[in-house]
């Protein structure tokens, strides 16, 4: 907070400057900086800027009734005034050293008037007296901080270090630390030490001594020296990264803005962000920003995703970092971006909490979301792997597109769930982030494709975006919901995450094109005309196979309109869950399995009228319904098709027992052929060598004769 006042007297005394160079004085006075020194022996801790300065009547009148009224009456003062601008005197940010000080003296020389020295104890008195016994500052404030006993830290020279880097690291003018050095230095060496010199010469060889008598010579002018470690001061800068968003971004480089990034995310890899925005804001609230997309995502990324706080965006106020820790300024869902938001309009008010407040975050908020969606619509845009062969080519002939290729699909792979769940949380961008949307379909030969790309290649009077869900690519292809599409050129979307199930319930059209789950009821495939006779034909099964199927939980059976190959197939209904997502919140840790049965869809059983098994079946049922085995079949059937459909069976032991009976029936085996029993071999190989344990011990003592027919007694016994 110091930091921030002391920046507002340099800025002041530079605005002066401008019309009148005379103000800022000659030699150390004419610079701009600010400088931190520490007295470990007494206590002080001294921030001292070559800034306006403050005549006796600004420490009065500034200073003074601080430290008479208090936090709580400043406050009441602020609201009931409605002047912000209190904020940016010295008032609170002055006030707050007493949180570590319990006596501060505030030097100040303003060209209009002597130096003089504020004193106060936080006590509700002050003294304001004229300066002759300090060392004369030229023109400037010098704030000594006379730190409490459990403040002891601040005298820490790395603690100042860290706390300017992350709290003041972008002010415009430089902070300079008086700060400690260690470096070798060559001294005159000891007269005891010239002596055991001697002592060690006279034990070497004559050989050697030959050999130093011409070097020796040489050197008997020089003085003996020795190298020790000496402390020196000098001061440090501290602030030494620039604050390149306050530049105009035509004049900020490539290699600038990765160079910044690093020091920003504190990320010193070799990879470069996968893109950039640097913009500023204006209107009704006004800032600078900076965003970026990080090469990888963290691991931690989606660990306490709706409980943590954290945001890697940092919120400036005149280039002061005041947090990383507010929600309103991205939403959870764009929470992998890195970046800073500066804003000159935002009060520096008493606490984060009440700024966290402020209505001007909402309008930084909506702007902030828009230009970071806009950035990686322009990634996505970029890449030539995201266009068609005819756009290939155009851009294939710039010299970047080397660097952008593939740089959407990589950025998808890190983040493409940030995105579904930002589809799923802010309605006002939806349509906005499915254009984001990337994903594998039934011809899109492995690659990732768009939802607009989808559209652009449907066929002719499909009114509907086919989709279906599952565990992985793999499965979903050998899925019998696909056949009748496939043999038809309908391309369907493979959604293989398991928040796509969340997604799709959110998603509900795009572009005026609905989304159609194809194993979901209400599939609409072109027309039949053979459909009417079908139905017709197959009327009398479906009874039939309902009936067969009452305590199944079946809610009907149906000619299937999406089937091939397979004989039939279990949907669910249009609103209720699939089988996906079924199969997920059933491996939920706290799964309840009461509730979900509510939100299960009722289930259809469709048949494939052009199957043999199911003509076959539609014969045996009118020749005997009551058919025992026709029964058991028809059953088995539905069993099969609820498992390849992708559900989980409610008694695998049923469905087991009616596969072995069929393949008993295939073997020609009787049904009621009984298993052979086992022997009770291992009862008696456990008597056995209990025999052998106790004969053994029994052989110890015994002579060599009788160990020696032990074996054959124990094959008799067997």
């Amino acid at each position: 907070m110091l930091i921030l006042l002391v920046t507002q007297a340099l800025d002041k005394i530079r605005f002066l400057s401008l019309t009148d160079k005379e103000v800022l004085g000659e030699g150390d006075n004419a610079k701009l900086e600010i400088q931190i020194k520490l007295d470990k022996e007494k206590k002080i801790l001294s921030i001292r800027d070559r800034g306006i300065g403050m005549t006796k009547e600004d420490l009065i009148k500034n200073l003074g009734t601080i430290a008479k009224s208090g936090t709580s009456a400043f406050v009441e003062k602020m609201q009931s005034s409605g002047d912000l601008n209190l904020i940016g005197q010295f008032g609170v940010g002055f006030y707050s050293v007493y949180l570590v000080a319990d006596y501060v003296e505030v030097i100040s020389k303003h060209n209009d008037d002597k130096q003089h020295v504020w004193e106060s104890k936080a006590d509700g008195a002050f003294a304001v007296s004229e300066d002759v016994w300090n060392e004369p500052l030229g023109r400037g404030t010098e704030i000594r901080l006379h730190l409490r006993d459990e403040a002891q830290e601040y005298l820490d020279e790395y603690k100042l270090k860290e706390l300017v880097k992350k709290y003041s690291e972008f002010i415009n003018f430089p902070i300079h630390l008086w700060a400690s050095k260690e470096v070798d230095e060559e001294v005159p060496a000891d007269e005891d030490e010239s002596s055991d010199e001697d002592e060690t010469s006279e034990s070497k060889s004559s050989e050697e001594e030959e050999e130093e008598e011409e070097s020796d010579k040489e050197d008997e002018k020089k003085p003996k020296t020795k190298t020790v470690k000496k402390t020196t001061y000098e001061w440090e800068l501290l602030n030494d990264v620039k604050a390149i968003w306050l530049r105009n971004p035509k004049e900020v480089t490539d290699e600038e803005y990765v160079k910044f990034y690093h020091s920003l995310a504190k990320d010193f890899d070799d990879e470069k962000p996968l893109a950039w925005s640097h913009f500023t804001a204006e209107g009704d609230v006004e800032f600078k920003a900076m965003l970026f997309v990080p090469p990888k995502a963290p691991q931690d990324l989606y660990e306490g995703y709706y409980n943590s706080n954290k945001s890697n965006l940092k919120l400036y106020v005149r280039r002061v970092f005041i947090s990383d820790e507010f929600d309103e300024l991205l939403p959870k869902y764009l929470n992998f971006l890195r970046g800073l938001v500066d804003s000159d309009t935002l009060p520096l008010n008493v606490s984060r909490e009440m700024l966290q407040q402020h209505s001007s975050l909402k309008t930084i908020k909506k702007k902030l979301i828009r230009k970071a969606l806009d950035m990686i619509r322009k990634l996505a845009d970029e890449d030539p792997d995201e266009s068609n062969d005819k756009e290939n080519k155009d851009i294939e002939e710039s010299s970047d597109s080397n660097e952008k290729k593939g740089q959407y699909t990589k950025f998808w792979n890190e983040f493409g769930k940030s995105i579904k769940l930002g589809i799923i949380e802010d309605a006002t961008n939806r349509n906005r982030l499915a254009k984001l949307l990337r994903f594998e379909t039934t011809k899109s030969d492995g690659k990732l494709t768009s939802l607009d790309k989808y559209i652009s290649r449907m066929k002719a009077g499909q009114k509907d975006i086919f989709y279906i869900t599952g565990t992985s690519k793999e499965q979903l292809e050998k899925s019998p919901f696909l056949e009748r599409l496939t043999k038809k050129n309908y391309e369907v979307i493979f959604f293989t995450d398991p928040v796509d199930e969340y997604l799709m319930q959110y998603l509900m059209d795009f572009e005026d094109k609905k989304f159609q789950n194809v194993s979901k009821e209400g599939l609409k495939i072109g027309k039949d005309s053979k459909d009417k006779e079908l139905k017709e034909s197959f009327k009398e099964l479906n009874k039939w196979w309902k009936s067969a199927l009452a305590n199944e939980n079946i809610d009907d059976v149906k000619i299937s309109n999406r089937l091939a190959d397979t004989p039939c197939v279990v949907v669910t209904s249009k609103y209720g869950w699939s089988a996906n997502m079924e199969r997920i919140m059933q491996s939920q840790t706290l799964s309840d399995a009461s509730k979900q049965a509510y939100m299960r869809g009722k289930r259809v059983l469709e048949i494939n009228p052009r199957h043999p098994i199911i003509k076959e079946l539609r014969e045996r049922v009118v020749k005997d319904p009551e058919d025992e085995n026709v029964k058991q079949t028809a059953r088995l059937i539905y069993q099969t098709a609820l498992m390849e459909s992708g559900f989980i069976l409610n008694d695998p032991k049923d469905f087991a027992s009616r596969i072995y009976s069929s393949v008993k029936s295939s073997l020609n085996i009787s049904p009621d052929a009984p298993v052979e029993e086992e022997d009770d071999v291992e009862e008696v190989e456990t008597e056995s060598s209990t025999n052998d344990a106790e004969s053994s011990s029994k052989t110890e003592d015994a002579p060599t004769d009788d160990a020696d027919t032990e074996p054959s007694a124990v094959k008799d016994e067997l």
